[in-house]
Protein backbone atom coordinates (compact mmCIF):
# COMPACT_ATOMS: atom_id res chain seq x y z
CA UNK A 1 0.00 0.00 0.00
CA UNK A 2 0.97 3.20 -0.76
CA UNK A 3 1.68 6.16 1.58
CA UNK A 4 -1.72 8.25 0.57
CA UNK A 5 -3.44 4.93 0.39
CA UNK A 6 -3.01 4.32 4.04
CA UNK A 7 -3.95 7.96 4.89
CA UNK A 8 -7.02 8.29 3.07
CA UNK A 9 -8.23 5.28 4.87
CA UNK A 10 -11.65 5.28 5.93
CA UNK A 11 -11.02 3.89 9.32
CA UNK A 12 -9.47 7.28 10.31
CA UNK A 13 -12.78 8.96 9.49
CA UNK A 14 -13.76 7.94 13.09
CA UNK A 15 -12.23 9.23 16.52
CA UNK A 16 -11.65 5.36 17.22
CA UNK A 17 -11.24 2.78 14.87
CA UNK A 18 -8.77 -0.59 14.51
CA UNK A 19 -6.16 -0.79 12.04
CA UNK A 20 -2.91 -2.66 11.01
CA UNK A 21 0.62 -2.13 9.71
CA UNK A 22 1.90 -3.41 6.87
CA UNK A 23 5.20 -5.19 7.03
CA UNK A 24 6.42 -2.88 3.97
CA UNK A 25 6.06 0.34 5.96
CA UNK A 26 8.73 -0.91 8.85
CA UNK A 27 11.54 -0.13 10.28
CA UNK A 28 13.44 -3.20 12.24
CA UNK A 29 10.88 -4.48 14.80
CA UNK A 30 8.54 -1.50 15.13
CA UNK A 31 6.62 0.77 12.46
CA UNK A 32 7.69 3.70 10.58
CA UNK A 33 7.74 7.05 13.23
CA UNK A 34 6.77 8.89 10.22
CA UNK A 35 3.49 6.66 8.89
CA UNK A 36 2.39 6.00 12.80
CA UNK A 37 2.75 9.97 13.01
CA UNK A 38 0.75 10.82 9.98
CA UNK A 39 -2.27 8.19 10.89
CA UNK A 40 -2.91 10.58 14.35
CA UNK A 41 -2.64 13.70 12.58
CA UNK A 42 -4.92 12.25 9.79
CA UNK A 43 -7.04 11.34 13.01
CA UNK A 44 -7.01 14.35 14.09
CA UNK A 45 -7.55 16.49 10.86
CA UNK A 46 -11.17 14.34 10.60
CA UNK A 47 -12.47 15.62 13.93
CA UNK A 48 -12.47 19.13 13.19
CA UNK A 49 -15.70 20.76 12.56
CA UNK A 50 -14.41 23.34 10.35
CA UNK A 51 -11.37 24.69 8.85
CA UNK A 52 -8.65 24.95 10.74
CA UNK A 53 -4.51 24.27 9.57
CA UNK A 54 -1.97 22.37 11.85
CA UNK A 55 0.52 24.73 13.38
CA UNK A 56 2.02 21.98 15.47
CA UNK A 57 2.85 18.48 16.80
CA UNK A 58 4.18 16.68 19.68
CA UNK A 59 4.75 13.15 19.25
CA UNK A 60 6.08 10.69 21.53
CA UNK A 61 7.17 7.23 20.71
CA UNK A 62 6.27 5.32 23.47
CA UNK A 63 7.21 1.43 22.58
CA UNK A 64 7.38 -0.58 19.41
CA UNK A 65 4.31 -0.74 17.19
CA UNK A 66 4.08 -4.15 15.26
CA UNK A 67 3.53 -4.90 11.64
CA UNK A 68 0.70 -7.50 11.53
CA UNK A 69 -0.79 -6.92 14.84
CA UNK A 70 -4.26 -4.48 15.14
CA UNK A 71 -3.66 -1.27 16.67
CA UNK A 72 -6.31 1.09 17.85
CA UNK A 73 -6.36 4.85 16.74
CA UNK A 74 -7.82 6.91 19.24
CA UNK A 75 -8.47 10.88 19.36
CA UNK A 76 -9.82 12.78 21.71
CA UNK A 77 -10.97 17.01 21.52
CA UNK A 78 -8.99 17.96 24.51
CA UNK A 79 -10.37 21.36 23.82
CA UNK A 80 -12.18 23.76 20.93
CA UNK A 81 -11.67 27.51 21.50
CA UNK A 82 -12.39 30.18 18.77
CA UNK A 83 -9.41 29.71 17.41
CA UNK A 84 -7.52 27.10 18.33
CA UNK A 85 -7.87 23.33 18.29
CA UNK A 86 -6.53 20.57 20.43
CA UNK A 87 -6.24 17.17 20.28
CA UNK A 88 -4.31 14.22 21.35
CA UNK A 89 -4.13 10.72 19.67
CA UNK A 90 -3.08 7.12 21.02
CA UNK A 91 -1.91 4.49 19.57
CA UNK A 92 -2.94 1.26 21.63
CA UNK A 93 -1.43 -1.86 20.55
CA UNK A 94 -2.30 -5.19 22.71
CA UNK A 95 -3.34 -2.88 25.83
CA UNK A 96 -0.14 -1.13 25.42
CA UNK A 97 0.35 2.83 24.33
CA UNK A 98 2.87 2.68 21.55
CA UNK A 99 2.31 6.24 20.55
CA UNK A 100 1.09 9.68 21.99
CA UNK A 101 0.42 12.63 19.49
CA UNK A 102 -0.85 16.17 20.49
CA UNK A 103 -1.75 18.35 17.78
CA UNK A 104 -2.76 22.14 17.65
CA UNK A 105 -5.15 23.55 15.07
CA UNK A 106 -5.43 27.13 14.46
CA UNK A 107 -7.39 29.22 12.66
CA UNK A 108 -5.60 32.16 10.29
CA UNK A 109 -6.43 36.00 11.96
CA UNK A 110 -5.39 39.56 10.85
CA UNK A 111 -2.59 40.43 12.62
CA UNK A 112 -0.04 43.74 12.31
CA UNK A 113 2.96 41.63 13.03
CA UNK A 114 4.84 40.39 10.14
CA UNK A 115 8.21 38.65 10.74
CA UNK A 116 9.64 37.26 7.55
CA UNK A 117 12.31 34.35 7.65
CA UNK A 118 15.66 35.00 6.16
CA UNK A 119 17.20 31.72 6.37
CA UNK A 120 17.68 30.33 3.16
CA UNK A 121 18.78 26.18 2.02
CA UNK A 122 22.14 25.40 1.57
CA UNK A 123 21.37 22.77 -0.79
CA UNK A 124 22.15 22.14 -4.28
CA UNK A 125 18.88 21.60 -6.69
CA UNK A 126 17.51 17.82 -6.90
CA UNK A 127 19.64 14.99 -8.69
CA UNK A 128 16.88 12.56 -9.30
CA UNK A 129 19.99 10.11 -10.45
CA UNK A 130 21.58 10.76 -6.93
CA UNK A 131 19.07 8.81 -5.02
CA UNK A 132 19.97 6.12 -2.68
CA UNK A 133 19.00 2.71 -3.96
CA UNK A 134 16.78 0.40 -1.69
CA UNK A 135 18.40 -2.81 -0.17
CA UNK A 136 16.32 -5.31 1.43
CA UNK A 137 17.73 -6.35 3.97
CA UNK A 138 20.07 -3.76 4.98
CA UNK A 139 17.47 -0.03 4.38
CA UNK A 140 14.59 -0.58 6.44
CA UNK A 141 11.57 -1.95 5.01
CA UNK A 142 9.74 1.50 4.47
CA UNK A 143 12.31 2.88 2.74
CA UNK A 144 11.29 1.34 -0.87
CA UNK A 145 8.37 3.64 -0.75
CA UNK A 146 10.87 7.00 0.04
CA UNK A 147 13.35 8.62 -2.56
CA UNK A 148 16.30 10.52 -0.75
CA UNK A 149 18.24 12.26 -3.08
CA UNK A 150 21.04 12.79 -0.32
CA UNK A 151 23.85 15.91 -0.52
CA UNK A 152 24.94 16.55 3.10
CA UNK A 153 26.65 14.30 5.69
CA UNK A 154 27.21 10.69 5.54
CA UNK A 155 26.17 7.24 5.50
CA UNK A 156 25.10 5.53 8.87
CA UNK A 157 27.80 3.58 10.42
CA UNK A 158 30.57 5.52 8.66
CA UNK A 159 32.28 6.94 11.57
CA UNK A 160 32.27 10.24 10.40
CA UNK A 161 33.36 13.36 11.82
CA UNK A 162 30.28 15.62 10.90
CA UNK A 163 27.09 15.47 12.27
CA UNK A 164 24.76 17.27 10.24
CA UNK A 165 22.45 15.67 7.51
CA UNK A 166 20.32 17.01 4.56
CA UNK A 167 18.92 16.46 1.08
CA UNK A 168 15.59 16.17 -0.98
CA UNK A 169 13.02 14.01 -0.40
CA UNK A 170 9.68 12.71 -1.86
CA UNK A 171 7.40 9.37 -1.98
CA UNK A 172 7.91 7.46 -5.14
CA UNK A 173 4.43 6.79 -5.65
CA UNK A 174 3.45 9.98 -4.87
CA UNK A 175 -0.27 10.52 -7.03
CA UNK A 176 -1.78 13.70 -4.87
CA UNK A 177 -0.33 17.13 -3.76
CA UNK A 178 2.01 17.28 -1.32
CA UNK A 179 0.82 18.31 2.38
CA UNK A 180 1.51 18.69 5.86
CA UNK A 181 1.01 15.54 6.29
CA UNK A 182 3.19 13.87 3.52
CA UNK A 183 5.63 16.30 4.90
CA UNK A 184 5.67 15.26 8.34
CA UNK A 185 6.17 11.31 7.32
CA UNK A 186 9.14 12.44 5.31
CA UNK A 187 10.54 14.54 7.41
CA UNK A 188 11.28 11.75 9.49
CA UNK A 189 12.45 9.10 6.93
CA UNK A 190 16.02 10.06 7.20
CA UNK A 191 18.38 8.35 9.69
CA UNK A 192 19.38 10.16 12.94
CA UNK A 193 22.11 12.49 12.35
CA UNK A 194 23.87 10.88 15.05
CA UNK A 195 24.27 7.22 13.13
CA UNK A 196 27.13 8.80 10.70
CA UNK A 197 29.19 9.40 13.43
CA UNK A 198 28.65 5.50 14.48
CA UNK A 199 31.58 3.41 13.49
CA UNK A 200 29.80 0.34 13.78
CA UNK A 201 25.81 -0.86 12.74
CA UNK A 202 24.20 0.77 16.38
CA UNK A 203 20.55 0.70 17.24
CA UNK A 204 18.83 3.74 17.18
CA UNK A 205 15.19 5.16 18.09
CA UNK A 206 13.65 8.84 18.13
CA UNK A 207 11.64 9.15 21.78
CA UNK A 208 9.89 12.54 21.37
CA UNK A 209 9.30 14.51 17.74
CA UNK A 210 8.14 18.37 17.84
CA UNK A 211 7.47 19.69 14.21
CA UNK A 212 5.58 23.35 13.97
CA UNK A 213 4.30 23.87 10.39
CA UNK A 214 4.80 27.77 9.07
CA UNK A 215 2.26 27.73 6.48
CA UNK A 216 -0.37 25.33 4.92
CA UNK A 217 1.86 23.22 2.48
CA UNK A 218 -0.39 22.63 -1.19
CA UNK A 219 2.38 21.66 -3.79
CA UNK A 220 2.37 19.15 -6.80
CA UNK A 221 2.73 16.07 -6.55
CA UNK A 222 5.99 15.95 -8.11
CA UNK A 223 7.59 18.05 -5.82
CA UNK A 224 10.49 17.23 -3.75
CA UNK A 225 11.14 18.97 -0.17
CA UNK A 226 14.15 19.77 1.06
CA UNK A 227 15.50 18.86 4.64
CA UNK A 228 18.34 20.23 6.33
CA UNK A 229 19.60 18.64 10.07
CA UNK A 230 22.07 19.60 12.71
CA UNK A 231 22.69 18.31 16.01
CA UNK A 232 22.69 20.38 19.10
CA UNK A 233 24.18 18.42 21.60
CA UNK A 234 24.72 14.84 22.50
CA UNK A 235 25.95 13.06 25.46
CA UNK A 236 25.43 9.91 27.41
CA UNK A 237 23.39 8.43 24.57
CA UNK A 238 20.76 11.12 23.90
CA UNK A 239 21.43 13.38 21.09
CA UNK A 240 19.03 16.48 19.81
CA UNK A 241 18.72 16.99 16.45
CA UNK A 242 17.31 20.12 14.52
CA UNK A 243 16.01 20.04 10.95
CA UNK A 244 14.78 23.02 8.48
CA UNK A 245 12.08 21.44 5.63
CA UNK A 246 12.13 23.35 2.34
CA UNK A 247 10.03 23.77 -0.52
CA UNK A 248 12.30 23.62 -3.85
CA UNK A 249 11.89 26.77 -4.04
CA UNK A 250 13.27 27.92 -0.77
CA UNK A 251 10.43 28.66 0.97
CA UNK A 252 10.59 27.62 4.32
CA UNK A 253 7.47 24.92 5.35
CA UNK A 254 8.84 23.96 8.81
CA UNK A 255 10.86 23.60 11.90
CA UNK A 256 11.38 19.85 13.53
CA UNK A 257 13.33 18.81 16.41
CA UNK A 258 13.71 15.50 17.65
CA UNK A 259 15.34 13.45 20.61
CA UNK A 260 16.80 10.68 19.83
CA UNK A 261 18.39 7.94 22.17
CA UNK A 262 21.63 5.64 19.98
CA UNK A 263 22.94 2.36 21.64
CA UNK A 264 26.57 2.43 20.57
Amino acid sequence: MTFDEIIQSEHLQQAQTQMTFPASWCQGRTAFGGLSAAIAVQSMKHQLTEPRRLLSVSVNFVGPLLEGTPFTVATTILRSGKNATQMQTQLIQSGKVCLIAIGCFGKDRESAIQVTNVDNPTLSAVNPKAVLPYQEGVMPAFFQHVSLNAQQGALPFSGAPSSNLGGWMRFKAQTTSVNELHTLALADSWPPTLLQMCKAPSPASSMSWYIEFLCDISLDSESWLGFEAVTHHSQNGYGIEDAKIWSQDGKLLALSRQTVAVFD
